[in-house]
């Protein structure tokens, strides 16, 4: 049986500056994403990102660029959807993802969107709850509402990495619950 970390890749969509500066939970959502990158990093989950207009809205944040290495690769985008980013569909390809974690903003958009294409292309979803924004949280719901009834997952991301480990016998479960530690202490 394969290891199902091997065909998972963590997809952090947009989180640029000038978008996270227009979120009301900022703060939550860059938190709770760096959790997530370092906690997919030490489970060797693939780790990607996009951006949304790079050369007019400039980089990921440095908060979250700084948690991974050099060679994780940025997709620029100008489609909502990041699946539609140039060279995105190569790294599901040669990383044989068949899940993707998504997180970043905005949930109504490029998000769902994101969600919706992966869906639609037979690519598992699940949305990390705890890592996920929208300038409007009235929004949030309804496009969670309709994710879940296409069959997509929304968890928090301590219990999907939890769900990863299986077990206090895993051996990087002492890392994980360090990394946990740090992130809610």
């Amino acid at each position: 049986m394969s290891d199902p970390i091997n065909h998972l890749g963590l997809l952090v969509i947009d989180l640029q500056d000038v978008f996270l500066k227009a979120m009301p939970e900022r703060e939550r959502i860059v938190r709770r994403a760096s959790f997530a990158i370092e906690a997919a990093q030490l489970l060797g989950c693939s780790v990607a990102a996009t951006e949304q207009l790079p050369e007019k809205l400039g980089p990921t944040s440095e908060a979250i660029t700084t948690l991974w290495p050099s060679h994780t690769p940025v997709f620029g985008k100008s489609a909502f959807s990041a699946l539609e980013a140039e060279g995105i569909d190569r790294w599901i390809e040669s990383n044989q993802i068949d899940h993707l974690l998504l997180l970043g903003i905005e949930t109504p958009i490029c998000v769902y969107q994101t969600a919706v294409q992966a869906l639609g292309e037979e690519i598992g979803v699940t949305l990390l709850s705890d890592g996920i924004g929208e300038r409007r949280l009235e929004d949030r719901a309804p496009v969670l509402q309709q994710l879940l009834a296409m069959e997509a997952h929304v968890l928090p991301s301590e219990t999907v990495f939890y769900s990863l480990l299986g077990s206090a016998g895993h051996p990087k479960f002492k890392d994980y619950t360090q990394l946990v530690k740090r992130y809610n202490g």
